[in-house]
């Protein structure tokens, strides 16, 4: 689902270009997705995923993540108000989807997560091209239930199988009203 942001008509100076720059109120439709991060990527030869950002850079992430780009003076890039960022962030960050996973094992893989990584787990998972331009989150999200539906199953441990067998002996005897 995408993002609608409005950035306020502003002016602003240019120390580089030694001028002051004007821009229109500008409405920016973003999408966070694979092909957004593929663009960045590209242009930084850096993993956006799990790396700190400067300003340029964040600022040219909002670019790239931009629908409608062809409308949009690239000025406006350089004048997002911290407010909209914050909304923009806070969509980035969004996990767009009701999955959950027992424990949270995101932050113990060593692999780099990059573009490329991402469309070879797509392909290696049979994951359709189109969500591609699913939030990235959400996206992730499908990766990692198709990693887990296929890894081998947990071996429990005697005490964990006499547990499950206890109260299932004792929920069976209720619906029977017996003792053994």
């Amino acid at each position: 689902m995408p993002l609608s942001v409005t950035i306020p008509e502003q002016e602003y100076y240019d120390p580089v270009a030694n001028e002051f720059i004007y821009t229109k109120e500008t409405k920016l439709v973003l999408e966070h997705s694979l092909v957004s991060l593929s663009k960045w990527e590209s242009k930084w030869h850096k993993p956006f995923i799990r790396t700190e950002k400067t300003v340029e850079e964040l600022q040219d992430y909002v670019r790239c993540m931009t629908i409608n780009s062809g409308t949009v003076d690239p000025n406006v890039y350089r004048t997002i108000p911290q407010i909209v960022m914050n909304r923009i962030i806070e969509y980035i960050n969004d996990p767009m989807t009701a999955t959950t996973f027992r424990d949270d094992k995101r932050g113990n893989s060593r692999q780099i997560m990059t573009a490329e990584v991402i469309y070879d787990l797509m392909r290696k998972y049979g994951i359709w091209k189109e969500c591609e331009k699913w939030h990235l989150s959400r996206l992730i999200t499908l990766i990692r239930v198709a990693v887990e539906s296929e890894a081998p199953k947990k071996r429990r441990s005697k005490r964990e199988i006499m547990a499950e067998n206890r109260l299932l002996n004792e929920q069976r005897r209720k619906a029977r009203n017996s003792r053994g």
